[in-house]
């Protein structure tokens, strides 16, 4: 069996170090490369092609989400894992929506980043328990209420929005693209929550997987 080929990305580098010398211990794993911020690790996880890449959510220059859903974008069969000192309610959905298949909190790295690491490379979605319970209780509350309107009552531009707020561009990027200011992305943000019904920006996410928003 050829070895799992890992892709580091984190810009602390004793976290790096800490992680090659857990992973070289396993016979199969195999660290190819490392990245100390979003976009070298953008540039390698294209040019390795790594099996798995290891990315911390929160990076000097683009955060992880954003990495994460630009590799995913242009190399749809990448397969990453966050690994990350946040806890689930505030990343998990966006990391997931970005194209993220594992999610690995730092406290418990040492005990589950080996088993997240294999169960990814073989196609399947790693969450420790946090994440499910997290998961789980996120969709009993949103069977629990009325069913949202649909996303016909937004605009062409509410909608545009609303998909690339879930993919996780900032209020800046999205003005960047839609040629307006952050400020006049917020009001159009919170028109949309307005409309649907909604009360928190983390209920997009599940908003856009229950009308298939997301392509």
């Amino acid at each position: 069996m050829e070895a799992i080929r890992v892709l580091l990305i984190d810009d602390h580098a004793i976290v790096r170090s800490g992680l090659r010398l857990l992973l070289e211990k396993e016979a199969d794993i195999v660290v190819i490369g490392e990245a100390a911020n979003g976009e070298s690790g953008y540039t390698q996880a294209l040019g390795l092609r790594p099996d798995v890449i290891l990315m911390d959510i929160t990076l000097p220059d683009l955060d992880g989400i954003q990495v994460t859903r630009q590799i995913c974008e242009t190399w749809p069969a990448a397969r990453v894992v966050a690994l990350t000192m946040h806890g689930e309610d505030t990343y998990l959905p966006a990391f997931l929506a970005a194209g993220g298949m594992g999610y690995v909190r730092k406290s418990a790295a040492d005990r589950d980043v080996v088993t997240a690491i294999r169960t990814v490379a073989q196609g399947d979605v790693f969450l420790q328990p946090e994440g499910m319970q997290f998961i789980a209780r996120s969709h009993r509350e949103v069977n629990r209420e009325p069913t949202p309107p649909s996303p016909d009552i937004l605009s062409e531009r509410e909608k545009q929005v609303l998909e690339l707020t879930v993919r996780g561009f900032t209020s800046g990027e999205i003005g960047d693209q839609l040629a307006i200011s952050p400020r006049t992305v917020e009001t159009y943000r919170a028109r949309v929550m307005e409309k649907l019904g909604l009360e928190h920006k983390s209920q997009l996410v599940d908003y856009a997987l229950r009308y298939r928003l997301l392509g």
